[in-house]
Parts: C-alpha cells; structure tokens; sequence
C-alpha cells in the first residue's frame, strides 16, 4: 500500500463512484478498480459497498478514509516544507485551536508576519483539546492552542497571558437571566449542554460537587455555535467560555459568569523536540517575542 494508491482510494471516497473518480484522476475505470480489489485484498478486509447508483464505505472503509486523509495531509504538509526557497520565506503554518476569543492573539502575530513574508499562508483547524492534541500527536499540525492544563511529558508549550471565563449561556428570557452570576445550586436538575472540554474539566466538575449538584448533561459538544441554536430554542443552559458567541443585546442569548468565578488558561503547545519549516520557525519566535513584550 503506497501514497498513490492511498490518493486513489480517497479520490473514490470522495467522488462515491468509481467512474467520476477515475475521470478526476485522469485515468481509466478498469485499472482503478483494480488497484482498489488489490488494496482489499492486501488488507483483508472489504473497504466498498458497491450499490447500483454509487460507492459507499464499509466501517474499515472510513477507518482507512480517516487514517489516509492524515498521511497525505502530512505528506503534503513535508513536500512543502522541503521545496520551499532557500532565499524566500514561504509556506503554509497549521494551527489547531479550541473556541476562545484569545485565538486573537495569534491572529494578530501571524497579520503582522505576513507582511514581512507574504507567502507565508496560514491554515486554522477548530476543535475541542481533544482534537487539537490529536492534530499534533499526528504531525498534522504546527501548533495548537488549547484551554486549561498541558502535559508536560508530551509537550512544549508558552503560557499566554491571558484567560478565559467560565459561564452559563441561556436565553435572555430566561428566569435565571435576571441574576448576575449563577451558582451550581441554581442549576441542580435543569438540563446542561457541556462542551467536551468542560465535561472533561475537574475544575468544572468541582464546581458542582462544592455544593452537592449532579449536573444534568443532556448534550455534549465541540463548537459552540450549534450548540447555542439549541439553547435559543429552551433545549437548555449551556456552560461555557466567555466571548465565543455573541450574547449582546437582541441576540436572544445572555452570558451570566459563574460562581465561585472559574478562570482558563490558555496555552500554545507544540509537540516535544519538533523541529520546524522556516515559516512555522520564524512564527514560534514570534510568538515568543510578543509575549515577552506584554509581559
């Protein structure tokens, strides 16, 4: 099983159809299909379910879809590393990061390097801690920027000095709205949407236990946009960090902060002993300039 056949097999996954997918590739039906009963038979498993209109996956199928979407990201992720010009700065910088208003900074790093090297590009991944860590572990990204503690066997990291509060999202009708702050106790049995994070934070956990509360979890999730048109609709409270939705006046939602007040750190980690492209290189230094500067 190589790179190319990999590339093949993704551009059938893609196109569900094995003559569409032949024709993006520029090449006859007959030898791709060929090269994919060869893949399953050096697999020894089935990848495709061959209906009449088009070409889904099996389980294993999207097991491999996954796998292989990674090694040719990094793949490509290498060749432009590799080509770039010895005399330009140029290339692609990859960042992970969860929800968080403090991503701003970042940006503002990276506005500022780009117009030094304009062929410096960049490319944001959004996800919860998980999925940012999981990015890194893989070699699919440069740098992550996630809330709350860091491992310090897996990572180096820069402390940012900034954080994030923690609070209830609700509707602006709500009868909790009236408050300004809201405590655990006020929340026992109502129904909670948790962001991954959250649900996997001690702190937060605490939090509730401190005055006796099993919180009522119904939903769980990763970007906080989806799970706000849930709570508009009185599906339930959702707790969260402050600033990642707009909660202003006529939204329809409102941002109590918690109490006891519950702060996140914010971390930008990157995986021990990497060693970086010129551009992802320059950008670290960056990073670690501005924040020795404000602090």
């Amino acid at each position: 099983m190589d790179i190319r056949t990999l590339q093949y097999f993704l551009a059938i996954a893609r196109e569900e159809s094995i003559t569409k997918a032949a024709g993006s590739l520029n090449m006859t039906q007959p030898p791709l299909s060929r090269q994919m009963k060869d893949l399953e038979e050096e697999l020894g498993k089935q990848l495709f379910i061959r209906g009449s209109k088009k070409i889904s996956l099996t389980e294993d199928g999207l097991l491999l879809k996954k796998r292989a979407e990674e090694m040719v990201a990094l793949l490509d992720k290498t060749m432009h590393e590799l080509t770039s010009s010895e005399e330009s700065i140029a290339g692609d910088i990859l960042i992970a990061a969860g929800e968080t208003e403090n991503i701003s900074i970042l940006a503002k790093i990276g506005k500022s390097l780009n117009k030094k090297y304009p062929d410096i590009h960049f490319k944001i991944y959004s996800g919860d801690s998980e999925y940012v860590k999981d990015k890194i572990d893989n070699g699919l990204v440069d740098f992550g920027l996630v809330i709350g503690t860091v491992d310090l066997e897996k990572y180096d990291y820069i402390k940012l000095p900034v954080s994030d509060r923690w609070g209830i999202i609700m509707k602006d009708t709500d009868a909790l709205a009236k408050y300004d702050r809201i405590s655990s106790a006020q929340l026992a049995d109502r129904p909670l949407l948790l962001s991954h994070q959250a649900s996997n934070n001690s702190e937060i956990m605490s939090w509730f236990q401190a005055n006796k509360v099993v919180p009522n979890i119904i939903t769980t999730y990763n970007l906080a946009y989806n799970a706000s048109v849930f709570v508009k609709t009185g599906f339930g409270y959702m707790l969260a960090l402050d600033n990642i939705l707009n909660t202003a006046i006529g939204s329809g939602l409102v941002f109590r902060p918690i109490t006891p007040g519950l702060k996140a750190d914010m971390y930008v980690i990157w995986k021990k002993n990497q060693i970086f492209g010129k551009a992802a290189s320059i950008y670290l230094d960056e990073i670690k300039n501005s924040i020795k500067t404000t602090r």
